[in-house]
């Protein structure tokens, strides 16, 4: 049976991304990719030390990227 061993991805809405991404990275470091797509935290497995990635993701509020969900968050589940 799988298990979920850490979060794959943690996204949410923002009425301005751009302003809160400089938010973060001025006052607690958090960098995006190159691409801009958002950060990339990287931690080991913990039952076989593989890497694992979480991705950090900021959209606007008007995304439909979350849909059918209302919701302003969602996590994904690695």
């Amino acid at each position: 049976m799988q298990r979920v061993i850490g979060l794959g991805g943690i996204f949410f809405k923002a009425r301005d991304p751009e302003r809160l991404y400089q938010w973060y990275e001025k006052h607690l470091g958090i960098k995006r990719e190159p691409d801009g797509t958002g950060a990339v935290f990287s931690a080991r497995a913990p039952d076989n030390g593989k890497p694992a990635l979480t991705l950090w993701a900021i959209f606007p509020e008007t995304t439909t990227y979350f849909a059918p969900s209302s919701s302003p968050l969602m996590l994904n589940f690695g």
